[in-house]
């Protein structure tokens, strides 16, 4: 099975390399440093169940690679429109395309059904270019639980014990394609399932998100520093139980313990993705992660006081870093 992750970074990387061990012919779309390691190195990646190496086929346009049976993509959202700009030589008709992002995804309200049905996304696909490019017949949903992060360019650190991911059908049915790349991933060793609701999935990694990132942004210290504080883990509290307010006002009912939710999280010393964002100086998912949500939350009359004061404050301070275009 030929699969080209699209944007080997911490997730993409872990996740390619997952393929490879697995037995597919897998490739990669990366640029600059990341690119040139992969190709002198390989890919690296320090897991909890035994590291890593392989070495990847690494291009940085996608004509070199040429069409893939499925292609996974990692970047971060505002990186999409350059993907979608890029993907197209590695598309068949047939040619899966799983988005394994953050936030609400473009596709979201396709094939979703009722008067919310094709609905657009704008904070995750602006001007609908990944919607052009790839197609929502193409599209899987992607929503993966792994605390990772870049060490050196190539080289991966998953800190999490286990890690897992989740892909599904934007309709909810069980495709074969969506159970091929399953397949793949779990001969790797990548806990994966097919999701009956990918959209329930995407809430509750959004909720974890939310509950997260801001107060992390805020503290400029990993989840574990951060959430030590009552007060700060109070209201992010607060937040998850508003965040779950705004899915239900969805049709998505989020299981489990909010508290329980939280406090997993609280337990690890990882920073979340948009800190090491923030902190690297490259380009944040505030958009998909923080905006949409809360501009969902607002067109379904749901009140989220605390999380609309946390993402205020946690935006205000991207924009101060130059990272972020109010607007």
């Amino acid at each position: 099975m030929r699969i080209c992750v699209y944007g080997p970074g911490a997730i993409g990387g872990h996740l390619a390399a997952r393929l490879a061990k697995g037995g597919a012919e897998v490739s990669v779309v990366a640029r600059g440093a990341t690119l040139a390691a992969i190709r002198e190195r390989g890919l690296q990646v320090r897991v909890a169940d035994g590291d890593i190496h392989c070495r990847p086929r690494a291009a940085e346009r996608a004509e070199e690679l040429g069409p893939q049976h499925a292609v996974v993509v990692t970047t971060k959202v505002p990186a999409l429109p350059a993907v979608a700009a890029g993907i197209g030589p590695l598309l068949r008709p047939d040619t899966a395309v799983a988005f394994v992002v953050n936030g609400i995804p473009w596709w979201y309200f396709d094939r979703h059904g009722g008067p919310q049905e094709g609905c657009r996304v704008p904070e995750a696909d602006p001007g609908d270019a990944v919607r052009a490019a790839v197609g929502v017949d193409r599209t899987l949903g992607g929503v993966i639980y792994s605390a990772s992060h870049v060490v050196d360019p190539g080289v991966v650190h998953v800190t999490s014990a286990t890690s897992k991911l989740l892909l599904g059908e934007p309709d909810g049915t069980r495709s074969d394609r969506a159970v091929a790349l399953a397949s793949a991933f779990k001969a790797g060793g990548m806990p994966c399932s097919v999701s009956p609701d990918i959209r329930t999935d995407v809430w509750a990694k959004l909720l974890n998100n939310l509950s997260v990132g801001p107060a992390c942004m805020l503290t400029r210290q990993h989840m574990l520093a951060t959430f030590a504080d009552p007060l700060i883990r109070a209201a992010s509290l607060r937040a998850v139980h508003e965040g779950i307010a705004v899915a239900a006002a969805y049709g998505r009912a989020i299981p489990g313990d909010p508290a329980d939710r939280l406090n997993l999280s609280a337990s690890l010393a990882h920073k979340p993705s948009i800190l090491q964002d923030l902190e690297a100086g490259r380009a944040m998912e505030i958009e998909s992660l923080f905006l949409a949500p809360l501009r969902l939350a607002r067109e379904a009359g749901v009140a989220a006081p605390t999380l609309e004061l946390l993402v205020t404050m946690a935006v205000q301070g991207a924009v101060a870093a130059g990272l972020h275009r109010p607007g």
